[in-house]
């Protein structure tokens, strides 16, 4: 009886074990991506850079990492930087805000690479953009009216405003059907501007120099004309779409 018993468990184990493996339809491939051979070669001879890029690449798809790790690790450097300018750390906070800058721009890049992306993901990628700017313009606001600095401080908040200015002008005119990547404040040039600022900043450590207020008055100025430029070429696109055929 325990024989038959056995043989009747193990018979159910069995078919329970049977069912319950995936069966993959025949001709059909797996969608599990195929993993890069390791990049060192059976006759010893080092690997090409070409296959290490190869190697890493795949071995970074296949890992748990996905762009929208990448973008909030962005926004906590940013954070970081925000709260280094407080503290009077100039260098530190340049470094942050550039590291955490360029986390926002290797996000895309990541997410056409892997195949990862998503439309929020993009939503989330430009949202934190904006914030991430704003949070450390606030700081320097901040430092400027502990100084007294007034026209620094508007300065400032003429940078916020343009810089959100280029980035919804852009926006708008894209739905409108319009390109309007024209301009001279881009975010990477928006970012190198003030990066120089922080890094430069007056008792930074790197030589007797005081660039942040100079910095925010370039960047205000080059987000208004920025914006200036991106109205004029929307009208003229514009204007071009609606005029009558002859």
């Amino acid at each position: 009886m325990a024989g038959r018993l056995g043989v009747g468990a193990g018979g159910r184990f069995g078919a329970g074990l049977m069912a319950a493996e995936p069966r993959v339809p025949h001709g059909r491939r797996s969608r599990t991506r195929e993993r890069p051979p390791a990049p060192w070669r059976e006759d010893g001879r080092p690997p090409t850079a070409a296959e290490l890029r190869a190697y890493g690449r795949g071995r970074l798809i296949d890992s748990r990492l996905t762009p929208n790790t990448i973008s909030m690790t962005g926004l906590a450097l940013n954070v970081l930087a925000a709260v280094l300018v407080t503290q009077r750390l100039f260098f530190l906070a340049g470094l942050a805000f550039i590291i955490g800058s360029l986390m926002d721009t290797l996000d895309g890049r990541y997410s056409r690479m892997s195949g990862k992306g998503t439309m929020f993901g993009a939503f989330l990628d430009s949202t934190l953009d904006r914030m991430e700017e704003g949070l450390v313009l606030a700081a320097v606001a901040a430092y400027f009216a502990s100084q007294g600095d007034e026209a620094a401080v508007a300065a400032v908040v003429l940078a916020v405003l343009f810089s959100l200015m280029v980035s919804y002008t852009r926006a708008r005119a894209e739905a409108l059907g319009v390109e309007c990547k024209v301009g001279l404040a881009t975010r990477p040039v928006r970012v190198t501007v003030l990066s120089i600022g922080l890094v430069f900043a007056k008792g930074a450590g790197l030589g007797d120099f005081e660039l942040l207020a100079a910095s925010v008055y370039v960047l205000a100025a080059l987000a208004l004309f920025t914006t200036g430029q991106r109205i004029w070429h929307v009208r003229q696109a514009l204007a071009v779409k609606e005029t009558p055929a002859p």
